[in-house]
């Protein structure tokens, strides 16, 4: 019995490993390639240049590797890439990349985007990401691994979102959040650190209390950014953890949500 619906319409030049399915009145374009156990529901749409790796699922009403609608997009060979065990629900919208940046927009591995989501063009996604309904990634946007942005959560273009952090719902980002940090409201304000997070992926509790001061040295204590970083020096010495939000602060290019 055949994993694809007569009903589907496949571009001679698409490649599906043996296992794909693929629902009814789905459309898959020319150089989309899909790896093995993927599953495409009924009502996709796929524009390459596409690779989807293994064991995702795309639901229905999705439109993934459409051309982006940024201006500056002249019809240029880019790319979209998704990795493995993606869970992509319905009615997201991916777009790939452009010239002018990356030229691939870039989903990893495990993430899970839902309903109505949308990632816009040369947008990094790491592993482990929670896309909640109705979220929207301008271009260019990185988003680092468990993050987590609630629904209706808005991120302007070339913002990073850094590792383990946390939106509310309804959250507008306009600066690059920290990682691990939780942001709230509109525009986004730095309210805390995802905590309760650290403790389900099994932070330990000395690296969470060790957090939790550095929190309050970039946050509490009316340091400059620079200052704040000077002081941190010597706990991302002892604490990797620790390091990684140093680093997130030092790295952006946009300002941190404060």
């Amino acid at each position: 019995m055949s994993l694809i619906d007569p009903r589907a319409i496949i571009d001679p030049s698409a490649v599906l490993a043996a296992d794909v399915e693929v629902g009814p009145w789905s459309i898959i374009g020319a150089g989309v390639e899909i790896g093995e156990g993927t599953v495409i529901g009924p009502h996709v749409i796929l524009k390459g240049p596409t690779r989807i790796g293994k064991h995702n699922r795309i639901y229905q009403f999705s439109s993934v590797g459409e051309d982006t609608p940024d201006m500056k997009y002249k019809g240029e060979e880019t790319r979209l890439v998704i990795g493995d065990h993606n869970i992509i629900r319905e009615g997201v919208t991916i777009h790939r990349g452009t010239v002018q940046d990356r030229a691939e927009t870039t989903l990893g591995d495990h993430n899970l985007v839902m309903a109505y989501a949308h990632i816009g063009h040369d947008s990094v996604i790491g592993n482990h990401c929670i896309l909640v309904n109705n979220t929207a990634l301008a271009g260019h946007v990185h988003v680092d691994d468990w993050a987590i942005l609630s629904g209706f959560t808005l991120v302007h273009q070339y913002c990073h979102i850094g590792a383990h952090s946390f939106s509310g719902m309804g959250t507008a980002i306009g600066k690059d959040v920290p990682a691990f940090v939780t942001v709230f409201g509109n525009p986004a304000e730095a309210r805390s650190m995802n905590f309760e997070g650290m403790r389900r992926r099994g932070f330990s509790e000395e690296a969470i209390h060790a957090l939790r001061r550095a929190y309050k040295v970039v946050y509490r204590q009316g340091l400059t950014v620079d200052q704040a970083l000077t002081q941190l020096a010597e706990p991302s010495a002892l604490f990797p953890e620790v390091a990684v939000f140093r680093d997130s602060i030092q790295a952006s290019t946009r300002g941190i949500t404060r």
